[in-house]
């Protein structure tokens, strides 16, 4: 009587093998699927680290308040690392522009991954990215900062309502060093 054979084949279920030759080939090609099947799914997929929404609201508040302790009325918007806004906060006399003003500057931080400040001075009438500022959504006016962890955009930060660029960069600053401590890893 002849002894038979199964092996589990990732995708395939149990095969029953016959015995000899074939078998030992089988069982090899069984095994060698088996162990890449890990790494063929490894490079399919990849990880992104997002904010909280209780991360991203603190410091959209942070922000606030720092405008509004220099006596700015603001609208700050926070978004995702792929710019879709998670929290706006507008303060009751902030212009009614500050809304789709923050967000595309918060837009702008999370999409070209640097502040919008820098952005701004890039893209300058004859310099080689100049023609950005056509785009839609682009805000080349400061005011909008990426926010980083370990390396990475995890999301951006914008505030539109304060007098100039400068004054609008040290606010959204005070929304990221609000949340510092707990996104850096």
């Amino acid at each position: 009587m002849q002894a038979m054979n199964f092996i589990r084949c990732p995708g395939a279920g149990i095969r029953r093998l016959a015995a000899g030759r074939r078998s030992r080939g089988f069982l090899l090609a069984g095994l060698a699927a088996t162990m890449l099947a890990p790494a063929v799914a490894a490079e399919s997929l990849f990880s992104v680290r997002h904010l909280t929404l209780e991360t991203a609201t603190r410091a959209a508040q942070a922000a606030l308040t720092s405008c509004r302790d220099a006596g700015y009325q603001v609208g700050v918007a926070v978004v995702d690392r792929a710019g879709v806004p998670q929290v706006f906060l507008r303060d009751r006399f902030a212009g009614a522009h500050t809304v789709e003003v923050a967000i595309n500057k918060a837009w702008t931080a999370a999409s070209f991954r640097i502040p919008t400040t820098e952005l701004a001075a890039e893209t300058q009438a004859g310099k080689p990215m100049s023609g950005l500022r056509q785009a839609p959504r682009v805000m080349a006016i400061g005011g909008g900062l990426p926010i980083e962890s370990a390396g990475s955009t995890v999301g951006a930060i914008g505030v539109s309502g304060a007098p100039g660029g400068d004054a609008d960069d040290a606010c959204a600053k005070a929304g990221i060093d609000a949340i510092l401590l707990d996104i850096e890893m």
